[in-house]
């Protein structure tokens, strides 16, 4: 076997962009060519035998080689180059073009990852398309590659694994946006600040999950319809049956989360809402209380003030004031002290101040 190196677990072919090049022949896998021309030659050769090339992210030229040798459509051979494609299944006479978005759920920073992979099957030929780390198509050939007479079904078996592989990694991310939304209720209860950009960023993740699985209920309804030949071999119909299952469930539960955030968020908003309402009146109540303060501080201030201005003025002792050397004087100058703040104690106290 021709080898380079390794890439995510696959072998590298000489090629840059090819990470995976195998032909087989009954199930078998023959070769591990170093190029394409081995490859397309080796069919040349074998009419019976299969291949299949996993590509990551490959150059414009490597697809058309591909669409040249193999008669790929030049419309889904641009949509692989390009990437961000929605789930679909094209059919070009006996090629089929399938796109899927798999998920990985990251537990480390509790983020959902998602990569896109573009497939091509033909009666003699499957070929991946990878845009990003994700899935490990590597982990999917061993098993069928270990698995006896699974590729009976030649490339409509391997399609079928591929996509079959994809649902499977729905689940664990199904697992984690449901533990993922139990920790942003008991968040919303607590008051966390954080959670309303948690909710949010969680919601992006399940309108993007959402668009990755529901797609592929139509998918499915079109392979039941049969593969490029007209049929599905029955051996393979319940590994169809089973996907459809996986789809259903996961569809189900993406819906009941799209319902549960929409809940917690109306709940969240209320609760902030509360809150909000209850800090508020605490500050009301604070303002009312100091308010209060400053009106009896003000009210005896003046009570205070009106005797110490009578005080101040007699205290200037100048000869013109008669008063000061008649015998009421001091008298008359305590009961005006006293009077004053009488009269002012009684009017603050009718108006609430004291």
């Amino acid at each position: 076997m021709d080898v380079i190196g390794q890439h995510h677990g696959q072998v590298a072919t000489r090629e840059p962009g090819v990470v995976n090049n195998a032909v087989y022949v009954g199930g078998e896998r023959i070769a591990t060519p170093g190029t394409l021309a081995e490859t397309f030659a080796l069919l040349a050769k074998e009419p019976d035998a299969m291949a299949w090339i996993g590509l990551y992210r490959p150059e414009s030229a490597l697809l058309a080689e591909l669409a040249d040798e193999f008669g790929l459509h030049e419309l889904a051979v641009e949509d692989a180059v390009h990437a961000h494609q929605r789930p679909k299944l094209e059919r070009y006479g006996e090629t089929l073009f399938l796109v899927l978005r798999a998920a990985h759920y990251d537990d480390d920073v509790e983020h959902v990852d998602f990569g896109e992979l573009h497939v091509f099957a033909g009666p003699r030929f499957v070929i991946t398309v990878r845009h990003s780390e994700g899935p490990d198509l590597s982990i999917v050939r061993r098993q069928i590659e270990g698995t006896p007479d699974a590729m009976h079904g030649g490339t409509e078996a391997v399609l079928y694994a591929i996509l079959d592989a994809v649902v499977d990694g729905y689940r664990p991310v199904v697992e984690g946006l449901a533990n993922d939304i139990d920790e942003i209720e008991t968040q919303v209860f607590s008051g966390d600040p954080k959670v309303s950009r948690r909710i949010y960023e969680l919601n992006r993740e399940v309108i993007e999950f959402q668009r990755a699985v529901v797609p592929l209920g139509g998918i499915l309804k079109q392979f039941e319809a049969g593969f490029a030949d007209g049929h599905v071999e029955d051996d393979l119909k319940p590994v169809l049956r089973n996907i459809d299952d996986h789809v259903t469930q996961a569809t189900e539960k993406v819906e009941e989360f799209r319902v549960l955030l929409r809940d917690v968020l109306a709940v969240n908003t209320s609760l902030v809402g509360q809150r909000q309402n209850e800090e508020a009146q605490r500050l009301s109540a604070a303002s009312n209380a100091q308010a209060e303060q400053t009106r009896r501080i003000s009210g005896w201030a003046a009570i205070l003030f009106a005797p110490s201005l009578i005080g101040s003025i007699y205290g200037m002792n100048f000869d013109v004031m008669p008063e000061l050397h008649q015998w009421w004087g001091y008298p008359a100058a305590l009961l005006a002290m006293l009077g004053s703040s009488v009269v002012l104690y009684i009017v603050f106290k009718r108006k609430g101040w004291l």
